[in-house]
């Protein structure tokens, strides 16, 4: 197995806590601190799911409150893509306009990070802060996003986001017609080869530490013109705050970009803490949160959404899964409410 390094990760995954960068936002953070009352849902994470999941839950007359440490998954990239309406728009800049909108119908976004979360569906669950805030929720929502765990190169790391990359539909275009590295980290290589082909016609794949592949696959990346080597790549070349190219074993490759895999992540003290179960997806890329059509995971009235429940959701599906677990949790909380008046206008038993 290839060593790996772990690299940029959403907010609320990592533990790190983000600064408030206006007044607004610090003040909400600071009333989220002193807050006694129960929300109907504690968001963990204030990416495209966990907003989008608070604009849908506040118009649906929710009380919300989202924990979100600031630093996105894709926060070193310089812009999103496949966003209709927000088409490149940078990624901080993208999440400030979702919490104004979340906002403004009566969500409360504070910064931090939450460290554990117990309770039940029913009774309720307690969320403790790592500021040592307490909050109590009656339903939670995983927005959390993803780790990307990087192949072990040294440079690698700094580059990735921008002319190092693992998605072509998010940073293709930027490197169209360039020299393009494919830094073969498992099983998947072959597709991510012949994938960035679209892109450009100069693609070499670095196979390290991968089986070489046979006959019928050589012929078709010769096909069209995809070099192979099989040198492991040990360093990232940059000059002028650019990839030059790639040192290997034999020798230097010239390169202007590099495309590998990575392996997303999304285990954490919290997941365990929950008990929510976590899958492996097919591919082999990563891991996910289970989640059933709704969006609810093995846990009653535990919610996720985005990355953390889909590996290959991209910034567009994310938000699209999050207002559809803002749907789905506002739909579980009636049923409960009812259930609730019900039982009260039946009086004891």
């Amino acid at each position: 197995m290839t060593t790996r390094t772990t690299t940029t990760a959403d907010a609320s995954a990592t533990g790190e806590i983000g600064n408030a960068s206006a007044a607004g936002e610090a003040s909400e953070a600071s009333a989220a601190s002193e807050v006694s009352e129960v929300y109907d849902v504690l968001i963990v994470g204030g990416g495209p799911a966990g907003l989008g999941a608070a604009i849908a839950l506040g118009r649906a007359l929710r009380s919300v409150l989202v924990v979100d440490s600031g630093a996105p998954r894709n926060v070193r990239a310089e812009g999103a893509h496949n966003v209709v309406g927000n088409e490149g728009i940078a990624p901080l800049d993208l999440h400030a306009k979702g919490r104004e909108e979340a906002r403004g119908y009566g969500a409360v976004v504070a910064d931090g990070t939450v460290a554990s979360v117990a309770g039940a569906r029913g009774a309720g669950f307690t969320a403790e802060l790592t500021d040592g805030t307490r909050v109590r929720a009656r339903r939670i929502l995983l927005a959390t996003g993803a780790r990307d765990v990087l192949p072990a190169v040294t440079g690698l790391a700094e580059r990735f986001g921008r002319d190092a990359f693992h998605c072509p539909y998010c940073h293709g275009w930027e490197v169209r017609g360039e020299r393009i590295g494919v830094i073969a980290t498992g099983p998947l290589w072959p597709h991510h080869a012949q994938l960035i082909r679209q892109w450009s016609p100069s693609v070499t794949v670095m196979l390290g530490e991968q089986p070489e592949p046979d006959e019928a696959l050589r012929a078709r990346l010769a096909a069209r013109g995809v070099e192979l080597i099989s040198g492991a790549v040990e360093e990232v070349l940059v000059k002028e705050d650019r990839i030059t190219g790639v040192r290997t074993a034999s020798g230097t490759v010239p390169l202007d970009a590099v495309l590998t895999g990575t392996y997303v992540s999304v285990e954490s003290a919290l997941t365990r803490g929950l008990g929510v179960a976590v899958e492996d997806h097919p591919s082999g890329m990563g891991q996910q949160i289970t989640v059933d059509m709704r969006g609810q995971t093995t846990v009653p009235g535990v919610f996720a959404a985005g990355n953390c429940a889909d590996v290959t959701a991209q910034v567009g599906s994310s938000a699209a899964a999050g207002t559809m677990a803002g749907a789905q949790i506002n739909m579980d909380l009636v049923e409960e409410d009812f259930d609730a008046a019900l039982a009260g206008a039946a009086g004891p038993s």
